[in-house]
């Protein structure tokens, strides 16, 4: 996307439902499922083979991104899969770059976005592409995603605010649960939403095309809210659909560097509050957050005597304070997932 003169991007023009529909092509995948990895060679392969178990009445194609991964991906996954489309690429683009490549390449009416690690239920595909079809003011879909033990997940987004960053988000969904959509009351039907979690991303290629993609400017996290707000201002709707279910491996794919996973989120909070909030709230989010951290690693020192010998408690500690360098030392591009 071409950046505005403000420092955010210009609205796209507001189109019909319809116009963004599309039509499917004689001959051509009615999806294309896009995979993201960078070394998750063994939960990869696992994501893939739940789309090639997929009971679908459509064709499919699966279009696989390797982020420069190291683990063997290259070597084992292309010739397990024969009709995997594989795209590798030396070094780490970031998810929203490494999708807008992917999607240069597909076919298909629509784009699914699934994370390496996440596996689709038999159905899942089948029914999310059913209420597409019926559904042409929906632009976007996700599905009800749950733990590896059957547990749900937050499924459900809603854009960033003050609220929503400088307060307690699960506070705010139990209080209150129709401005805040959660797991703690979930959906038993299809729900219109601010937007969905990425793990599951389904959306029109004809609204991707008219977006531009995703904004390269994320590199990892809220890439896909900021793409559900856009969506809304061109007139289209993000819903939740319950009866989708689809298994995740919630921060699987980040858990190896977790303080550097940490800043990503915070690198991409500031950016998206920077393209889509007021300046008061921008400065209030730039000064409260690393205030509010400071005051965490104090309460940290202050118990580190008691509860220091805990991994978990170290852990949290270590992020906090790889959190605050990256402040003091001006939130440097440097510093985070590594992009060699």
């Amino acid at each position: 996307m071409k950046e505005a003169g403000n420092g955010g991007y210009a609205a796209p023009k507001a189109i019909s439902p319809t116009e963004g529909a599309g039509e499917t092509r004689k001959g051509e995948p009615l999806v294309s499922v896009i995979i993201v990895t960078r070394n998750t060679r063994d939960l990869v392969r696992e994501a893939i083979r739940s789309v090639e178990a997929s009971e679908v009445s459509f064709p499919l194609e699966t279009i696989l991104v390797d982020n420069g991964s190291t683990d063997g991906t290259a070597e084992g996954i292309p010739p397990a899969f024969p009709k995997l489309v594989y795209l590798r690429f030396p070094r780490n683009l970031g998810f929203a770059a490494a999708v807008d490549r992917a999607a240069e390449r597909s076919r298909g009416k629509y784009l699914l976005l699934l994370n390496s690690d996440a596996r689709l239920e038999s159905d899942a595909l089948e029914r999310a592409v059913q209420w597409m079809e019926t559904h042409p003011e929906c632009g976007i879909a996700g599905a009800r995603l749950r733990n590896e033990d059957g547990s749900p997940q937050n499924s459900i987004a809603n854009f960033p605010s003050l609220w929503t960053e400088l307060g307690n988000k699960a506070l705010l969904r139990r209080l209150f649960p129709h401005r805040y959509p959660g797991k703690e009351r979930p959906a038993t039907h299809p729900t219109a939403v601010d937007s969905v979690i990425g793990a599951f991303f389904l959306t029109r290629a004809a609204l991707w095309q008219r977006l531009r993609g995703m904004d390269e400017g994320f590199f990892f996290f809220l890439e896909e809210t900021d793409f559900c707000y856009r969506a809304r201002l061109a007139g289209f709707a993000a819903y939740h659909l319950p009866d989708v279910h689809v298994w995740h491996g919630q921060g699987r794919s980040a858990a190896a560097s977790p303080a550097a996973a940490r800043i990503e989120y915070w690198r991409s909070r500031y950016r998206y509050f920077s393209l889509h909030a007021p300046r008061s709230h921008q400065a209030c989010l730039r000064l409260v957050l690393p205030l509010r951290l400071a005051m965490e690693l104090a309460g940290d020192i202050l118990i580190f005597p008691f509860r220091g010998t805990r991994p978990r408690f170290r852990e949290r500690m270590g992020v906090r304070w790889a959190l605050l360098l990256w402040h003091l030392a001006g939130r440097p591009d440097r510093m985070g997932l590594p992009r060699d």
